[in-house]
């Protein structure tokens, strides 16, 4: 096929067109959609198959036996038809029998062809049928083939839709739970809430997919993408949080977005096709969410979202659909729930009623969680199905930090939430008091309490919650919210605010930690380098000793934002001491060329290595040498270690900090820390609960890199704990080799009532 995907689609959808306007039956009219279609993509076989009951049916097809037509049925996820409508996916395929879903339905006789391509026919994001074609000779189909066939689909999807030929879509229904429920997910912005559940959107549904004049429906859309970007404009300049920080960066990406030549250029070519304008913005928007479901990635899943979220407003827009939950208003507090929600969608509600957000989807790297987290809204997210657990209206409570979703609670729930709500409050209270009393053990000894940080306004907590610096300060969010590789003076500027807003603390900084499960969209990889192990992989301090100029741009930045102060560094996932070595000559050179150019410097430089290898214990009688501090990073280091994935549900009881093992691990670098006379600190969240943070201190670490939300309950533990006591009892614990630490050390604490709250 040698035309255009618009003219191809076109040719089809004008004669379908004429069909669909006659007095055809339903049935009669799916007859001559697989002629038509065949006809035109010279295609030997067509057939349509909907959902009927839960079944794929066989409805229409020209090519096969037509003696199948509403005998051959196959279920949701069987053989290739119905992988296609059970994942909502494309496939085209030169062998179809070679694929490891192809299922033989021996009463349609499609032995005879090997080549095959399918596309689902969606209705409200789910789907409702299956539009397939297959020839005998084995040959992928070409891009525009499959185009024509997706634009075709959406037309049939208004045809079944008109004559109730497929199921409904099941997020129709009506909610038929009525009492309370627990539901659990993603904890995403920590915080407890209470509300009204609110709906973000109304679903649009597209009725009419067939353009009468071409030229007015891209009028329509010029119209619409020209108020579209008016209002992220408006929200970009007036977010009430204001301010410089990253949700300000994510914006500027997300306007980049509104301003993409490319995606207006798709919905363009649909029109030319002869869809119309809403047809057209869906047409480009399913296609979105299909390659959304092969990306692996989730940052790049993350731009999709952003990319779906600006659809959905487009398409609001243009149908004059404008009724999302924020434009109408909300009358009582809410607790906001929404498939996936963007950034401007969400600055789009009032403050004082929102509070709290659900997602059936969402991520801890999303735009739309660092929007949230600037404006102090809690968020939950991966709880699958809320839409349809939940009716509009009802009372639900939200415990992120504990990972808890309660709908329609019960009296006894309620009361149960407002005590932990009240007795939060009070402990947050209590630690505001400590705010600015010393983290000193009843024996005297100082315990230096640091925050971890990746925010530019992370560094106004220092002051807030009474801790000792920042013990880690992850330079990498600024690269994974950003749609392109953030520029030298972008990273200077941002160092500095850091350290300017710290004062007189010390700030930490690691070196970009990406790749693996953080890789970049703007960061091309080998296509001969995809990763099954991303957490083992490319990242980190090797990616970036290997793109130096990457690394030669940060160490820039970093010593000249630092000039005049004492510049502490550290490197990442060092598992061998040359990587160290090659690392700190890297940023010694760019000193050397700064200095050269009469740059101001800082007047020293500290060097430390983060010990997340194992390998890494191995050699540190020639690492420690060379170092000034030492930070273990307990999070990758315990899973490297178990083999255990971190995020494995199954091997959650295998993930525990408090096994001997990973005691008597982190005892011997101690040791080995103090021969050599290194500082060593811990910077995960082990060192953020209160029990290990015992354990830590009772195993000699001195200094604690958290999160600021744990620097009072762990300060308030050292300050109820004696240090010799502890210490005894870790060092019997690690001789016996006790099977269940955790509840030793928890009785051994209750018995001398250390607080461990």
């Amino acid at each position: 096929m040698s035309t255009s995907p618009a003219i191809a689609a076109r040719k089809i959808l004008n004669r379908l067109h004429e069909l669909m306007a006659s007095r055809f039956a339903a049935q009669q009219k799916l007859n001559k959609v697989v002629e038509i279609i065949g006809e035109e993509l010279s295609s030997e076989v067509c057939s349509i198959y909907l959902l009927r009951e839960g079944v794929l049916e066989l409805f229409a097809t020209r090519g096969l036996k037509q003696e199948a037509v509403h005998v051959a049925k196959l279920a949701m996820g069987q053989g290739l038809v119905g992988t296609i409508a059970a994942n909502v996916e494309t496939l085209n395929l030169d062998e179809a029998a070679t694929h490891p879903d192809f299922a033989y339905i021996p009463e349609t006789g499609e032995e005879l062809f090997h080549s095959f391509a399918g596309v689902p026919i969606v209705r409200r994001q789910q789907s409702v049928g299956v539009l397939c074609v297959q020839h005998v000779e084995p040959r992928r189909y070409e891009e525009i083939e499959i185009e024509a066939l997706q634009t075709v689909a959406m037309v049939l999807a208004e045809l079944i839709a008109n004559a109730g030929l497929a199921d409904e879509n099941p997020l129709d229904g009506r909610v038929l739970e009525t009492g309370s429920n627990i539901l659990s997910g993603l904890p995403i912005v920590m915080g407890m809430a209470r509300g009204h559940a609110v709906f973000h959107q109304p679903r649009i549904t597209i009725e009419h997919t067939v353009a009468e004049d071409v030229e007015a429906e891209r009028q329509r859309v010029y119209s619409a993408f020209a108020k579209m970007r008016e209002q992220i404009e408006r929200m970009a300049g007036a977010s009430e949080f204001g301010g410089d920080g990253e949700h300000q960066e994510v914006l500027e990406t997300y306007k980049m977005f509104a301003y993409d030549e490319g995606w207006a250029r798709r919905i363009n070519e649909a029109i030319d096709s002869g869809l119309t304008a809403e047809a057209a913005i869906e047409r480009v928007q399913q296609r979105t969410r299909m390659r959304m479901r092969q990306i692996d990635d989730p940052l790049l899943q993350d731009r999709m979202h952003d990319l779906e979220d600006l659809a959905n407003r487009l398409l609001r827009i243009v149908s004059g659909q404008l009724g999302t939950a924020a434009q109408l208003g909300l009358r009582q507090d809410a607790i906001l729930i929404a498939r996936n929600l963007g950034p401007a969608e969400l600055l789009e509600y009032d403050r004082r009623r929102l509070k709290g957000v659900i997602l059936e989807e969402g991520s801890l790297t999303a735009h739309v969680t660092i929007v949230a987290r600037a404006m102090g809204v809690p968020v939950l997210g991966r709880i699958r199905d809320i839409r349809r657990l939940v009716n509009e209206g009802e009372p639900i409570l939200m415990d992120v930090t504990e990972n808890r979703l309660f709908v329609r609670p019960t009296p006894d729930m309620e009361e149960a939430f407002e005590n932990k709500l009240a007795l939060t409050q009070k402990r947050r209270a209590a630690f505001a008091a400590m705010r600015d009393l010393p983290s000193v053990t009843k024996d005297g000894t100082r315990i230096e309490l640091m925050v971890n940080a990746g925010l530019r306004d992370d560094a106004s907590a220092l002051d807030l919650v009474g801790a000792d610096g920042i013990g880690l300060f992850r330079t990498e969010f600024q690269f994974l919210v950003s749609a392109t590789l953030p520029q030298r003076e972008r990273q200077q500027r941002l160092y500095k605010e850091v350290l300017d807003a710290a004062g007189d603390h010390p700030v930490i900084f690691r070196t970009v930690d990406i790749g693996g499960d953080k890789a970049l969209p703007y960061m091309r990889q080998d296509e001969d380098a995809i990763e099954d192990n991303p957490a083992m992989g490319w990242r980190a301090l090797r990616l970036a000793l290997d793109r130096d100029g990457l690394m030669k741009a940060q160490a820039r930045a970093l010593l000249e934002a630092a000039a005049g102060k004492t510049l502490y560094v550290m490197f990442p996932l060092i598992s061998e001491p040359w990587e160290f070595d090659d690392a700190k000559a890297l940023i010694e050179r760019q000193r050397e060329w700064l200095a050269g150019q009469r740059k101001k410097l800082p007047n020293a430089i500290r060097y430390g290595a983060m010990l997340e290898v194992p390998a890494l214990a191995e050699v540190l009688d020639i690492l420690l040498p060379k170092l000034d501090f030492l930070s273990v990073g307990t999070n990758d280091l315990t899973q490297f270690l178990f083999a255990a994935d971190r995020a494995h549900p199954k091997l959650a009881e295998r993930y525990d900090w408090l096994s001997i093992a990973i005691l008597r691990f982190l005892s011997r670098i101690q040791k080995a820390c103090v021969q050599y006379e290194v500082p060593v600190g811990i910077c995960g969240e082990m060192g953020g609960r209160t029990l290990e943070a015992m354990a830590l201190i009772g195993l000699g670490i001195r200094r604690l890199s958290i999160t600021p939300a744990s620097v009072g309950p762990v300060k308030a533990m050292i300050r109820t704990l004696e240090l010799e006591p502890l210490q005894k009892e870790m060092q019997r614990l690690l001789t016996d080799g006790t099977a269940n630490a955790r509840q030793a050390l928890e009785n051994w604490a209750n018995e001398r009532q250390i607080d461990l709250s």
